[in-house]
């Protein structure tokens, strides 16, 4: 979930909570906070708390939230594990720490010591794109002996590896990248941590739900038919810079602010946005 914001940069917690409320009526089973699309390397602990009690309090009691914490200091991350606990998160969402690129050692001790931390159930996010290191096979089969440790957000477009992690191990599975939701699904995923969601999550609900029946033709239809908006929100420019954008678009935010160094759209960018989304059927 975007983190919504005033035109002078602050939270708007208001706004936060009716965010939270119109995604859960919309199909979303859960919400993620303090993500990297909830712009997460440039919110305080104070306001990462902040949110996670307002969108408890909103939509809490029908969806499952999950706290994002992860960053690229252990201590800290644990520190973000335990407020995220205290605050009443129902989860913790932990990214591989990023830009000091550690062994897959460190990242066994990493993930082991946050689900040490509290008895939050934890879901890995393997995303080399932005971390510079992937979650080998053998350490996700290794971390998920666990008993905390039960969920994989997999943007790493390596579908082989997650076939032999699905085999190895018991964890579930989820696409950690929006157009990669269906062939996820097909070999057992659940669903989708997504950005895309934001923009159209009836849709996407209504493609998981397909899949999850074992009914790919549907699936696949509403696949083909959400290409044009994924390739609008996912391929333009930063993910949270285009679904706070496409929710303006469809009238659901006011205000497309962003923090720096994350800029609004440009006038093209947007033009674009407005193409993609249409021929989805978003606007």
């Amino acid at each position: 979930m975007v983190s919504p914001m005033k035109q002078d940069g602050s939270l708007d917690l208001d706004v936060a909570a009716r965010l939270a409320t119109y995604l859960v009526d919309q199909g979303n089973e859960g919400l993620v906070v303090n993500g990297t699309t909830g712009e997460s390397s440039t919110t305080t602990d104070e306001e990462k708390s902040q949110l996670i009690e307002v969108v408890l309090d909103a939509v809490g009691d029908r969806a499952h939230i999950v706290a994002g914490v992860g960053t690229n200091d252990t201590s800290h991350t644990i520190h973000l594990a335990r407020e995220a606990a205290a605050r009443g998160a129902h989860g913790q969402l932990v990214v591989t720490p990023y830009y000091n690129k550690p062994p897959q050692a460190g990242l066994l001790a990493h993930f082991r010591a946050v689900a040490d931390a509290t008895d939050l159930p934890v879901m890995l996010y393997d995303i080399p794109g932005r971390s510079g290191v992937p979650i080998a096979t053998e350490t996700l089969i290794a971390l998920a002996e666990h008993p905390r440790i039960v969920a994989v957000k997999d943007a790493k477009s390596d579908f082989w590896a997650s076939t032999h992690v699905m085999r190895a191990a018991d964890l579930t599975w989820y696409s950690g990248n929006d157009g990669e939701t269906l062939p996820h699904m097909a070999q057992g995923a659940v669903g989708v941590v997504g950005v895309t969601t934001h923009a159209a999550p009836a849709r996407f609900a209504e493609l998981v739900a397909a899949a999850a029946a074992g009914d790919f033709a549907a699936a696949r239809s509403v696949h083909i038919d959400l290409v044009p908006a994924v390739d609008a929100v996912m391929g333009i420019t930063q993910g949270a810079m285009a679904a706070k954008a496409a929710l303006v678009e469809q009238g659901v935010l006011s205000c497309a602010t962003v923090r720096s160094p994350l800029v609004e759209m440009s006038d093209d960018e947007l033009t674009r946005l407005r193409a993609g989304l249409k021929e989805s059927g978003l606007l």
